[in-house]
């Protein structure tokens, strides 16, 4: 595998887990939201 597809990987998993943790806060703490 090339460097490039390794690093869009990575961020494509960070980006990922961002999400599902932002979307679990924002469904246990809906009023901050």
């Amino acid at each position: 595998m090339s460097g490039t597809g390794v690093l869009a990987n990575v961020v494509g998993g960070v980006l990922a887990l961002l999400l599902i943790v932002y979307l679990f806060v924002a469904l246990t703490r809906p009023e901050k939201f």
